[in-house]
């Protein structure tokens, strides 16, 4: 849903905000009351006096009433007797007939079977009734039709209509006022207040986000503070925990390596010194082989695995300077690698490790194709380091796979022409480590094209 915010924080103020809106105008129907019950109060007290008058007439002149009610006949007032009431279902008394009884009884005049048949809001001009009558810039006038028995076995039906006088203040100032103070300005400090709250309960949350992140760049950073609500402690203790954990483990490993190193490389030695011993020249050669292979492989092994612990200090590190010190290396070896292009900015990292990638990567291209070439592109979002080479490339089939440890193209396992499918790996790890990724891709006029892609990070 494409409304609905993708981040927490959004998502928690718009149910705040929209429950707090919603709850606002079902509210708003206490409005609509007090302004309807303000709206009839003077035409019902009106009518009410007019009752109360009349009752009287007919206390002091019973035989002259009809007479009398005829004469007092004019538009909006028309009085008339009945023989029988209006037949009306049964129901519980509106407020507004309560109001009707009691503004009578106040005038001196008897409540006693009055019964109030209808009652409508509208608007002097245009006619509008019900809840546009409340917002009319003219005064509304109440059109009522009642009944109420005499005594004398008659009913007195009057059907009258009543406005609310003169006001300084028309009636849609009144409610645009009233809106713009109970509506209008209530929303926005809601709105603010909500605002303000979440950002205090997701301010926590934000910061342990950005502490698991940091952790994948340094596992040495310092410990998160355990502070906020309870919940929020408790949070930030286990990822303490889950970090002193992770540093245990990771110790644990290396000293295991180092342990495993020391104990292979030992017996290894041990066979160097027997296998010259040997009298056969052809066995000694092929023993010394295996064994060189042997020591090779538990090399690169510990390389691999120490390529992925990022022992070094993270910096801004200088790709410029980094890329001429590579170029420089390799012309001392008799080897020249073209440059081309700037990085425009530093980029937080592990110069070492990223060092070391950008030699495998090198290096495999100068044993596949004889040759090697560097393009740099910067820009705001990412930076990409490119090597490329005009050897056979690989086969697209295998392209996702030779970043695998120990993955070989070829076949035939032999360490001079191809390694022992490390380098890869390696430059893929260190990759990661700076939030980026290597693609390889093979180029359309032959050749292969390695790819270091590092997004920057505001």
């Amino acid at each position: 849903m494409r409304l609905w915010p993708r981040t927490l924080f959004g998502r928690l103020v718009v149910i705040l905000v929209g429950g707090m809106l919603a709850g606002q105008v079902l509210t708003g129907s206490i409005w609509y009351d007090v302004r309807h019950t303000q709206a009839l109060e003077i035409p019902l007290r009106l009518a009410a006096a007019r009752v109360a008058d009349l009752q009287r007439l007919h206390r002091v002149r019973p035989q002259a009433f009809a007479e009398n009610l005829r004469a007092l006949a004019k538009p909006g007032f028309q009085p008339s007797l009945e023989d029988t009431p209006t037949a009306l279902p049964a129901g519980t008394e509106s407020m507004a007939e309560r109001l009707l009884r009691r503004a009578l009884a106040e005038q001196g005049g008897n409540p006693e079977g009055l019964r109030l048949l209808q009652v409508e809001l509208h608007e002097i001009v245009g006619e509008r009734h019900g809840l546009g009558a409340l917002f009319a810039n003219h005064g509304a006038r109440a059109e009522l039709l009642l009944e109420l028995p005499l005594g004398d076995g008659h009913w007195l039906r009057l059907a009258m209509t009543e406005g609310q006088g003169w006001s300084s203040q028309s009636t849609l100032d009144v409610a645009l006022d009233y809106l713009l103070r109970l509506y209008l300005l209530r929303i926005l400090v809601v709105v603010l207040l909500a605002l303000l709250a979440v950002r205090l309960a997701i301010g926590p949350l934000d910061k342990l986000a950005r502490a698991a992140e940091a952790l994948g760049d340094d596992i040495q950073r310092p410990p998160l503070a355990v502070e906020g609500p309870l919940e929020v402690r408790r949070a930030a203790r286990a990822f303490n925990a889950m970090q002193q954990r992770l540093i245990a483990n990771l110790g644990e490993r290396m000293r295991f390596l180092a342990a495993v190193s020391h104990d292979l490389r030992s017996p290894i030695t041990r066979l160097r010194l027997r296998t010259e011993m040997l009298d056969d020249a052809q066995v000694r050669q092929r023993m010394r082989k295996d064994l060189d292979d042997m020591e090779g492989m538990v090399t690169a092994t510990l390389d691999f695995i120490s390529g992925s612990d990022l022992e070094e200090p993270r910096q801004k590190l200088d790709v410029n300077a980094l890329l001429q010190s590579l170029q420089a290396d390799l012309e001392e070896q008799g080897v020249r690698v073209a440059v081309q292009g700037r990085a425009q900015q530093p980029l937080p990292g592990y110069p070492l490790s990223l060092r070391r990638a950008l030699d495998n990567l090198v290096e495999n291209a100068l044993r596949y194709a004889g040759d090697a070439e560097i393009r740099v592109e910067d820009g705001p979002q990412r930076l990409s380091l490119r090597v490329l080479d005009r050897g056979p490339g690989i086969p697209p089939d295998q392209l996702q796979r030779v970043s695998e440890p120990f993955y070989r193209v070829e076949a035939s396992r032999n360490s001079a022409t191809g390694g022992y499918g490390l380098g890869l790996s390696i430059a893929q790890t260190i990759a990661a480590a700076h939030h980026g990724h290597l693609v390889l891709r093979n180029r359309e006029d032959g050749g292969l094209e390695a790819e270091l892609l590092f997004e920057r990070r505001g």
